[in-house]
């Protein structure tokens, strides 16, 4: 028995010395602090993405890997394996919320090929569409100031009741207006009872109260600031937004 206690033993301590390896490694890299789009209040109070700031690692050609990675990009997990990899903050990517996710997704894409982005925009006098560079450096969280309490939770009065809603949440864009509501509320007056919320969105949520709820969420939701300032087709400047496109992180 001493023998295989051994080999597990030697086992662990050969793969806790690759990882402090690859940790010493990895901190020789030239890395970034930045922010989170909703300044970390969305994550309770105790945990280490409430700080509002990550710092990330410049990415190397192994990480470049991740990106061709044809099982991750069917499954869906390009994005989450990638940040897992050049972040240096530790935390659980699952913790991580989409709308945070969706913005460090530009700042991975600086330090991975630099801030100049092909983009096209229109120019709002010619109408014609024009090949510009955007400087993603430029690019700024949309203002998040709704008051958070120690659960990274936000507050929202009915007429009859208080609701208590997040932002820590996967993709909501597809949910039918039910089910939406189902994921992002946590609390209705007292009680965080998954059957009280059921009961208060299938009998007491009036369709008016809903639909000015959900536009209140999505009005208020952090991100980033998309439009920019383009040089127009005559001259002078305009400003614009712009969408990522598959070749993000491709020059």
């Amino acid at each position: 028995m001493s023998k295989i206690t051994d080999r597990i033993s030697t086992s662990t301590a050969a793969e806790q010395a690759r990882k402090h390896y690859e940790t010493e490694q990895q901190s020789k890299l030239p890395s970034m602090i930045v922010p989170l789009s909703s300044g970390g209040k969305i994550y309770p109070k105790d945990h280490p993405l409430r700080e509002g700031k990550i710092e990330m690692r410049y990415m190397t050609a192994y990480d470049e890997d991740i990106l061709t990675n044809i099982s991750y990009v069917q499954e869906g997990v390009m994005i989450d394996r990638l940040l897992e990899s050049i972040s240096l903050t530790k935390f659980n990517i699952d913790d991580m919320s989409t709308f945070d996710k969706d913005g460090l997704i530009v700042y991975a894409r600086i330090l991975s090929y630099g801030k100049d982005y092909p983009v096209t925009v229109t120019d709002p006098k010619t109408k014609n569409e024009l090949d510009r560079v955007a400087n993603l450096e430029k690019i700024q969280p949309k203002p998040f100031k709704l008051t958070t309490d120690d659960n990274g939770e936000f507050e929202y009065k009915t007429k009859n009741n208080t609701i208590k809603f997040t932002y820590n949440v996967k993709d909501i864009s597809d949910l039918a207006p039910s089910q939406f509501c189902k994921t992002v509320i946590t609390q209705v007056d007292d009680s965080r009872s998954a059957e009280t919320i059921e009961q208060f969105i299938r009998y007491q949520f009036m369709a008016l109260d809903s639909k000015k709820f959900r536009t209140y969420y999505v009005e208020h939701c952090p991100g980033l600031d998309m439009n920019l300032e383009f040089e127009g087709e005559h001259g002078g400047t305009f400003t614009a937004g712009f969408s990522i496109k598959s070749d993000f992180f491709w020059f």
